[in-house]
C-alpha cells in the first residue's frame, strides 16, 4: 500500500479534499470489503481527482485566452505605429456577436484592461510596455497550472496503481512508443 502513502505529500495535507479514503489491513478471505474499497477509490479517483483536473485545466484554459487577446492587443498596436496613422476603423463587437463598424478620430491613446474589470488609458509604447508585462505574468500563471495538471495526473496514475495492486492484477505492458525522428 505504499503507493497510497506517496499519494500525500505536504502541500496536499493541506487540502481535505485530495485525500484519499483511508486503508484498513482485512483479511484477504474477505472478497467484500475489498471490492468495496475498490469502489472507494474508483469514486476518490472519478469525484475528486478527475473533477480537480478539470477545474485546473479549465482555468490555464482562461489564462491562454487572456493571453491571446492580450497578444492580439500587442500586434493592433504595433500595427498601427508601423503606418503612423491615427484613424483607425474596425468592427466593434456589441455582444452576441453583432458587430458595428466604427472609426475612432484619434487613436494615440487607448483604453487597456488591467485587471479586476478596471481600464486605465495609455499611450501605445505605455501599452506595449504594460502587455509585454502582463503576458509574462500570465505565462507564469499558465506554467504553475500546468504543473498542478502533471500533478493531479500523477496522482491518478498512482492511484490506479494502487487499484491493479490491492485487486491483484499484473502490470499492463507498457505501451511501445513511435519513434518520431
Amino acid at each position: 500500500m505504499s503507493y497510497f502513502c506517496a499519494l500525500m505529500s505536504a502541500r496536499e495535507n493541506k487540502q481535505t479534499t485530495m485525500v484519499p479514503p483511508a486503508i484498513h489491513k482485512t483479511n484477504p478471505d474477505s472478497h467484500g470489503t475489498v471490492d468495496s474499497k475498490v469502489l472507494r477509490y474508483e469514486r476518490f479517483i472519478d469525484d475528486v481527482l478527475k473533477k480537480r483536473l478539470q477545474k485546473v485545466t479549465e482555468q490555464r484554459d482562461a489564462v491562454y485566452e487572456q493571453i491571446s487577446h492580450y497578444l492580439q492587443l500587442k500586434n493592433t498596436l504595433q500595427r498601427l505605429q508601423e503606418t503612423d496613422s491615427h484613424r483607425l476603423k474596425t468592427d466593434v463587437d456589441l455582444g452576441f456577436n453583432f458587430y458595428v463598424q466604427a472609426e475612432v478620430e484619434d487613436s494615440s491613446r487607448i483604453f487597456v484592461l488591467v485587471g479586476l474589470g478596471f481600464f486605465v488609458e495609455m499611450e501605445h509604447a505605455e501599452a506595449l510596455h504594460f502587455i509585454d508585462k502582463k503576458t509574462s505574468q500570465l505565462t507564469a500563471s499558465t506554467d504553475q497550472l500546468t504543473k498542478e495538471c502533471a500533478k493531479i495526473k500523477a496522482n491518478i496514475r498512482l492511484m490506479l496503481q494502487g487499484l491493479r495492486e490491492l485487486q491483484g492484477l499484473t502490470d499492463l505492458p507498457e505501451r511501445s512508443r513511435r519513434e518520431i525522428f
